[in-house]
């Protein structure tokens, strides 16, 4: 690739967007800075004007992802509304779209062992993000009898740890581990399973 002259505000995302074509490439661990300035088509001692080394600039595509999800996330429970029903389910097929559009922000965000306390900034978009789904649980679960009502935190992680592994399992051509059954049935078909034991669904719907 040949060498573009950047402006000092755009360098920061060229190399943004070189390490997530390398996160998918390699995985998170699989490529140093300097293919990644090599990618953006700089210097590698340009890039450490901008990012302290490869977990920061890991850090940097998380947060981006987080930013992106948390957008996305909000959008899908919007569109449910008024029902948080729809909203509930809609926010959980969210998850599984954005892993499938973003496949580097996803790793960058979940596989790549960087802590979502790294920075604040960083804290704050993951709790933004993961706070939709939380809210969406919070008004769906209000449908159900207090003594038999799960912690909103408790239920929105049952759908966020399925979610996750479907999308691990199945959505991600993982070797040896290819579903018969399309991965958004699967996850459709388990929030329904969920939520029927919750009574929060007709059984015989």
């Amino acid at each position: 690739m040949s060498k573009r002259g950047y402006h000092h505000g755009n360098l920061r995302a060229a190399l943004v967007e070189a390490a997530l074509a390398l996160i998918e490439e390699k995985g998170p661990t699989g490529f140093t800075l300097s293919e990644a300035a090599k990618q953006a088509g700089v210097t590698p001692a340009a890039v450490y004007r901008h990012f302290e080394g490869r977990e920061d600039l890991i850090a940097e595509a998380a947060l981006q992802g987080y930013e992106i999800f948390g957008d996305l996330m909000a959008h899908a429970y919007d569109k449910g509304q008024p029902s948080a029903l729809a909203s509930f389910e809609a926010t959980g097929r969210a998850y599984l779209a954005f892993a499938r559009r973003f496949p580097g922000h996803y790793v960058a965000m979940f596989e790549s062992g960087i802590s979502v306390n790294r920075s604040p900034e960083l804290a704050h978009a993951a709790t933004r993000a993961m706070g939709v789904l939380e809210r969406a649980a919070e008004e769906l679960s209000r449908h159900i009898p207090a003594d038999k009502r799960p912690p909103a935190k408790m239920f929105s992680a049952h759908i966020w740890a399925m979610s996750h592994g479907v999308v691990e399992l199945f959505a991600r051509g993982s070797p040896g581990t290819k579903s018969p059954f399309p991965s958004e049935d699967l996850l459709e078909s388990g929030i329904g399973i969920y939520l029927r034991g919750l009574g929060l669904i007709d059984p015989d719907t």
